[in-house]
């Protein structure tokens, strides 16, 4: 059943990119960055709540309460696809980081980029990142929220949390923005690059906020909350 469950999964998923991709696309000219966040949004709903009835993938969170009706930094641990849907439908506008390559790709690509995405270049670490930096200032500034996933790749779910660069501290205390920080395990159940999904409960813990004027002393408090709350799921 896993098997034929994932497998009507991604098909349903792959082949619903090209109309969500499309309707974005229409959609652009005529209405504002917080709508299109939302039109993706539901989408992104649908797709877990598909997971959800054919592959008994379900998901529950804790702290819901502590999302505020501001922009905020979003900082997660990252281990697989399931949190970079996921994380999309907290708040409104988001921009996201991503690969710069994924936004060359037809319909796809084109829509990913009429979201505000932040793009990164891999193979440039250190320029990457100060323009990373910049582009997010400009996002803040015009009212996104912002996601980062600070471990800079995938992490496997029995390595925990890994280390975080400080580009989230550097963020919120440039721009007096709050962190988020949310802290999950779903790599146990959405394992990366695999094509099996286990069924399962994805534990999601969204935390306080978090401020600080020093940027280095801000994210290791992050990433202390974040090791802290991984061993409780």
């Amino acid at each position: 059943m896993s098997f034929l469950g994932s497998l009507l999964f991604n098909i349903i998923l792959y082949s619903s990119l090209p109309f969500i991709s499309t309707l974005i696309l229409l959609s652009y000219p005529f209405v504002s960055a917080k709508t299109l966040s939302k039109i993706a949004s539901f989408w992104i709903i649908f797709i877990l709540k598909l997971l959800r009835f054919l592959c008994d993938l379900d998901w529950r969170v804790k702290g819901e309460s502590n999302l505020p009706k501001s922009p905020v930094i979003i900082v997660s641990n990252h281990q697989g696809q399931w949190e970079s849907l996921y994380l999309q439908t907290l708040t409104h506008p988001i921009s996201s980081i991503v690969k710069q390559e994924l936004l060359l790709i037809p319909f796809f690509g084109w829509a990913l980029a009429f979201m505000r995405p932040i793009p990164i270049n891999r193979k440039n670490k250190l320029q990457s990142l100060r323009k990373v930096i910049n582009v997010a200032n400009n996002r803040l500034n015009n009212g996104f929220s912002v996601l980062i996933f600070p471990e800079g790749t995938r992490i496997k779910p029995e390595t925990g949390i890994a280390q975080f660069s400080n580009s989230c501290g550097l963020l919120s205390v440039k721009n007096n923005i709050p962190i988020l920080p949310v802290c999950h395990n779903s790599g146990k159940f959405w394992e990366n690059k695999r094509f099996i999904k286990k069924s399962g409960v994805i534990d999601v813990s969204i935390g306080p906020l978090f401020r600080g004027d020093d940027p280095k002393t801000l994210t290791n408090e992050v990433k202390a909350w974040m090791e802290k709350e991984y061993q409780k799921i």
